[in-house]
């Protein structure tokens, strides 16, 4: 059974840094691509970043490309987010979502993901 389960949010001030992660379980995580996406209350999901299985591309959304790096560890069988220069509009919760295929280039948070994570709650004061 393919699960996810974020964790590592919570509150940091603004220009703080925090580490997401997200752990894998019934597959592994070099064999499916990985996002994740964040969600306001009230908004549009939006797609924050996604590895490719097939070469280990990275994508990322504009509104964080520089302060936001996702990687991939096969021997804890997990991704990380690291976010660095938090921003007041970064605040959201975060999900991790995998899929065989997600097409990390593309606005794959819009389409249906059968496998979410929790998500986990990440707060930025000014």
């Amino acid at each position: 059974e393919v699960q996810l389960q974020a964790s590592g949010g919570g509150p940091v001030q603004a220009g703080g840094s925090l580490r997401l992660s997200c752990a894998a379980s019934g597959f592994t995580v070099d064999d499916y691509d990985i996002g994740w996406f964040r969600q306001v209350p009230g908004k549009e999901r939006e797609g924050v970043a996604c590895i490719a299985s097939s070469d280990g591309r990275t994508a990322y959304a504009d509104s964080v490309k520089g302060r936001f790096t996702m990687s991939s560890d096969v021997a804890k069988n997990m991704v990380t987010l690291r976010m660095d220069d938090l921003k007041p509009e970064d605040t959201a919760v975060y999900y991790c979502a995998a899929e065989f295929y997600l097409g990390c280039f593309r606005r794959w948070w819009m389409e249906p993901l059968k496998f979410v994570g929790q998500g986990t709650l990440v707060t930025v004061s000014s």
